[in-house]
């Protein structure tokens, strides 16, 4: 099993699964310790997916405000990462389709590309082997739908690190050492230190940010929508956490 496999089993909903699978395990030769791990891993489950819990989670990770003109201004190009695809989207005709989250990116792209006149670098490979890449996606909704023709499109990047590695590759040699980073704002934080870490200068451009919940008793009714994203949120603060210890090393 890969490495990126095994975050899987750190993350819920498995890990909690996991956990009280456990306590079923020792629940005869221990039951207090069985009976300890069963309820730390239903209720870990059922708190992350209350919508406070999940605010919490990934508010804590939008460090950064909302692009100032005065910064985007200071931009060269403007880089959109992918965060990920839908299998066999028919209404599109094109096979795949961006996900939700990166026609939100796209989106967010394209204005500050016709506000500011910037080209545009889109940023996703294949995860598996796909037919297209989803940067190649990506350029397909760039160009029918927002009328904009991208000036780079990477395709070789899996993650978040190749994102900035490969599009720093791509830059090399444009004159082009300041990018607006488009992405979620829960995103950001890790983006940015990924392309920094490749020699490039990112303005971040975050997009998405989570709302507040009301403080309602339904703030506290657990949902498998909110338990997606707690999701999202456990895994950059996971990925914040790889990325430091591979940094210190």
């Amino acid at each position: 099993m890969s490495l990126s496999s095994l975050q899987y089993l750190v993350l819920p909903p498995v890990s909690n699964v996991l956990l009280a699978l456990l306590g079923m395990l020792l629940w005869r030769s221990s039951r207090g310790l069985g009976l300890a791990l069963i309820v730390v891993g239903a209720l870990s489950l059922l708190l992350i997916s209350t919508p406070l819990v999940s605010y919490w989670l990934r508010h804590g990770l939008e460090f950064y405000p909302p692009l100032m003109p005065t910064d985007a201004k200071r931009g060269q190009a403007i880089v959109i990462l992918g965060g990920g695809r839908n299998y066999d989207s028919p209404e599109f005709g094109w096979g795949d389709a961006p996900s939700n989250t990166t026609w939100r990116r796209l989106a967010y792209g394209a204005l500050l590309a016709k506000q500011y006149d910037l080209p545009v670098l889109l940023s996703g490979g294949r995860a598996h082997d796909e037919a297209l890449a989803e940067s190649q996606l990506m350029a397909k909704a760039m160009r029918q739908l927002f009328d904009i023709d991208p000036a780079w499109v990477e395709t070789q990047s899996r993650n978040t690190a190749e994102n900035a590695s490969e599009s720093a590759r791509l830059l090399e040699g444009t004159g082009v050492q300041r990018v607006l980073l488009v992405s979620q704002a829960w995103h950001l934080p890790r983006a940015v230190a990924a392309f920094e870490h490749a020699g490039l200068e990112a303005i971040p451009a975050p997009t998405e940010f989570t709302a507040k919940p009301g403080l309602g008793p339904l703030a506290f009714v657990p949902r498998a929508y909110y338990l997606r994203h707690s999701t999202q949120a456990l895994h950059e603060w996971l990925g914040r956490l790889v990325y430091g210890l591979q940094r210190e090393l």
